[in-house]
């Protein structure tokens, strides 16, 4: 069992608010949420919840309107742009639904490109890229482009990019949700894997199934967090 000192990452009444012609869009409305380092959490609801405006607030992606969010102890409010830059970079590895891959970049060079932005030297850089493709399976399609690859296959190097720069927190948002069962079981036993082995987790899904592997269930509702429930041990 783990033992967890200071929240990884902490929301005190976050709201945010969309304006468009003037109209008022709640997303989320007085979030209180910890997240403890080590942690597996999933993020449940129905579409127009709030869940992917929650996990972009969490990865620095966008500000909340209202409240306060506090990452490994320290406010985020007070960063500059740079600053929430350096920890995208450094410390949050992104999985998204729709892969986001670089189509004109080799496998190989869009998992390396975020260890380029960090100012990483080549040899240490080789080495990591050479690593997380090998941990997903990929390390033969590493000249390939995204073109020449399955959905399954992309997610997986989406997955290796993400972990490459062996960041302390993963946020994924519906990382099965354009795969067939058999590459989202793939793809869930490596995120599972990852936890084992120390990182934070926090994933958005819609399917129950995935969700029971985490170990911390929140249901949003409206932008609010109706329920939490934990796997029984």
């Amino acid at each position: 069992m783990r033992t967890f000192d200071q929240p990884l990452l902490r929301l005190d009444g976050v709201a945010k608010i969309f304006y468009t012609d003037e109209i008022e869009t709640h997303a989320l409305s007085g979030i209180h949420l910890d997240i403890n380092r080590g942690e597996y959490v999933s993020i449940e609801g129905p579409s127009g919840c709030g869940k992917s405006t929650l996990l972009s607030i969490l990865g620095l992606l966008d500000a909340p309107t209202e409240g306060d969010y506090s990452l490994d102890g320290k406010p985020v409010a007070g960063l500059s742009a740079v600053e929430r830059s350096r920890i995208r970079n450094r410390e949050v590895g992104f999985i998204f639904q729709s892969f986001n891959l670089i189509g004109d970049l080799t496998v190989y060079e869009n998992v390396e490109l975020p260890l380029i932005y960090r100012g990483m030297k080549g040899a240490e850089r080789r080495e990591q890229v050479k690593d997380a493709l090998e941990r997903v399976g990929m390390s033969h399609r590493a000249r390939h482009l995204p073109s020449q690859l399955s959905g399954g296959q992309q997610q997986r190097i989406a997955v290796a990019r993400a972990i490459a720069g062996r960041p302390a927190i993963l946020l994924a948002d519906e990382p099965t949700g354009n795969l067939d069962s058999i590459n989202g079981e793939a793809v869930m036993e490596l995120l599972e894997e990852l936890h084992g082995e120390g990182a934070t987790i926090c994933m958005v899904t819609h399917d129950p199934r995935y969700a029971r592997a985490a170990g911390r269930r929140i249901h949003l509702f409206d932008g609010r967090v109706v329920e939490e429930e934990a796997r029984a041990a």
